[in-house]
């Protein structure tokens, strides 16, 4: 969920990554316009603004987030088609029921973290501006990053960084973290970037060696890959034949996750050739690709972390009677 920010004040303003084109990708012409949409990641709303400048008077959109500060944003827009939840996406079907809905007209995820909340030191998320260690994109649940780093087995800080970050120095990275909270707490990014760094033997030009950590910390103290798996499921049982899903994805461990899923509901598992199948008792598809959309080179030009954003967008077919949902 990344987007450009520019400090005003203690505000920010934002340029939503792949705005018109995820919104696009939920194809609101005609009588569609009237139907019931979900912003499964509402961050400071550049989404759900434009959702709602193009549904009708009937229409209707249901925002989730579990940041407090998107809340409160969300909060700001007065107008009754539109309602909040301070949650995760993945509890959209028990949110959905609680509102009378069962089905959806389409679904847009927008994956990962938000520049507010990356360039804001008090949250933690970054290495380039010192704060607390916190990561949770939700305060009020869970633990920081702080609390799990002091804890957390070598083994399985190895393990989080590895598969996490994909970093290959995982081993000495979690060896490096056990010997200094040996000696004091790490508890500000700043002292954290640093270990790291001296862990890192090399790497990429450009990049700095702490990233890999970070997000990898971050991904595992908010539960994102496993929210994302939960909520890929939720979103598909909730949509209506013929919606669809927008989902945009920063990194390859996301993406991996959506493009597996989108596949396996466009490919089914066949029987063997050999059995006596009618052809129309074959499984049938359940959904159909639509596009995969990265960033113009505008758009990475104006705002460089979109530039590893990937956009794949599904349709719920209609499934044939008898056939299994």
């Amino acid at each position: 969920m990344t987007e450009v920010s520019v400090p005003m004040g203690l505000e920010f303003k934002h340029l939503t990554v792949l705005l018109d084109e995820a919104v696009d990708g939920l194809d609101l012409a005609g009588a569609r316009a009237n139907g019931i949409y979900i912003d499964g990641t509402f961050g400071r709303g550049g989404h759900s603004r434009l959702i709602l400048s193009r549904l009708g008077d009937k229409g209707r959109l249901i925002g989730f987030d579990k940041d407090l500060q998107a809340i409160a944003t969300a909060r700001e827009i007065a107008d009754p088609r539109f309602t909040i939840v301070h949650d995760s996406f993945a509890s959209m079907q028990t949110a959905l029921a609680g509102l009378g809905l069962q089905q959806v007209d389409g679904i847009l995820l927008d994956l990962g973290i938000s520049s507010p909340q990356v360039d804001d030191a008090a949250r933690g998320f970054s290495f380039r501006n010192d704060g607390p260690l916190d990561m949770r994109m939700d305060i009020t649940r869970g633990m920081s990053a702080a609390d799990w780093l002091a804890t957390e087995t070598e083994q399985q800080l190895e393990k989080v960084i590895r598969e996490y970050g994909e970093e290959r120095f995982a081993f000495q990275i979690a060896k490096a973290i056990v010997a200094r909270r040996a000696v004091e707490p790490i508890s500000s990014t700043r002292q954290l970037a640093s270990l790291v760094a001296g862990a890192v033997k090399t790497r990429e030009k450009g990049k700095d060696p702490a990233t890999r950590t970070f997000q990898a910390i971050r991904i595992f103290i908010n539960q994102e890959l496993e929210d994302l798996a939960a909520g890929l499921n939720a979103a598909f049982a909730m949509l209506a034949p013929g919606a669809r899903m927008s989902v945009i994805s920063f990194h390859s461990l996301e993406d991996r996750i959506v493009k597996q899923f989108f596949a396996s509901k466009v490919k089914l598992e066949q029987p063997d050739r050999r059995l006596p199948i009618r052809a129309v008792d074959l499984p049938q598809p359940l959904m159909k690709l639509v596009a995969k959309i990265k960033p113009s080179d505008a758009e990475v030009a104006a705002n460089p972390r979109a530039r590893s954003a990937v956009l794949r967008v599904a349709e719920r077919l209609s499934t044939p009677q008898g056939s299994a949902a």
